[in-house]
């Protein structure tokens, strides 16, 4: 494995610049069709994506899908898929901007639940951190306002799932390669969509066709460029890149589709996004020593 960290940052920014463009399509077409078909669509070709991608990583199918925890990695490829399904549920309900300021909380839910799923031991910094960023949940969410929408908790719950996926995705790692984790990520998602995808399926204008093609490319170009990312360096030197993917889909959001960017969305995004970090060079601290 190399490691060029410029490369790897270049990479990852790339690499949230596409899903932003993801999200978007998913958004526009989402507007139009039921999103569990359009999630369906996307998890066949990110099936067939995967598929070809651990064969060639390991060799043949039955060495990618060999694990010794099946359960674990069908629940994992299942929780993605539903965790897809609520976030773009999300970007309909509130838009790019507020869905994303909200969901950037993921690393924090991952940090306070480390300890309870995986026996991680997360010191009082990581804790007050954790306590801080979901401040700047609150400040989003306003859940004291008389206004409050409980659509606003949609985000909230796609971030919980996303850090669960992410948590069972370490517990894998333990035993099973990422190539087999990467097999059985889109595989059972595909197969967990197929029916549900199915029965809410809905004729498709042929413009719209093209925009499900752009989906499906830029999911499985975004996933190529994430492992490219981590092929070329550490981890923990690009993750904290990962936050761009918030900006770059609340610019999609205000330029394409008219949203607006409140100042309590920056502060309690910047809020999250600060604490985040933290974890992460705390994480990374730790992990060293």
């Amino acid at each position: 494995m190399r490691n060029d960290t410029r490369l790897g940052i270049l990479l990852m920014i790339a690499t949230t610049f596409v899903f932003a463009m993801q999200d978007g399509l998913s958004r526009h077409l989402a507007e139009t069709y039921n999103v569990l078909m359009i999630v369906a669509i996307r998890f066949w070709f990110f099936a067939a994506f995967v598929i070809a991608v651990a064969r060639r990583q390991s060799g043949s199918l039955r060495a990618a899908a060999r694990t010794a925890q099946p359960k674990v990695q069908v629940l994992r490829g299942v929780l993605l898929a539903t965790e897809i399904c609520v976030m773009v549920l999300a970007f309909v309900l509130l838009g790019l901007v507020q869905s994303h300021a909200v969901f950037v909380c993921y690393p924090l839910i991952v940090a306070a639940l480390s300890g309870p799923i995986l026996g991680e031991r997360v010191g009082w910094r990581r804790w007050v951190a954790i306590a801080v960023g979901f401040v700047g949940v609150l400040i989003i969410l306003q859940p004291g306002v008389a206004v409050f929408s409980p659509a606003a908790l949609v985000p909230l719950f796609a971030a919980t799932m996303f850090a669960c996926y992410a948590l069972l995705t370490r517990f894998v790692a333990r035993k099973d390669s990422a190539a087999t984790s990467f097999f059985w990520t889109g595989v059972a998602g595909a197969v967990a969509l197929t029916p549900i995808g199915l029965w809410a399926w809905e004729p498709m204008t042929a413009p719209d066709w093209g925009m499900m093609l752009a989906l499906c490319i830029t999911g499985a170009g975004g996933h190529w460029l994430m492992i490219k990312a981590y092929e070329a360096a550490e981890a923990s030197a690009i993750q904290p890149f990962a936050y761009l993917q918030m900006p770059f889909a609340s610019a999609i959001g205000i330029a394409v589709f008219g949203e607006v960017l409140e100042a309590r969305l920056v502060l309690g995004a910047s809020i999250i996004v600060g604490a985040g970090l933290f974890t992460l060079w705390r994480e990374r601290r730790a992990t060293a020593s």
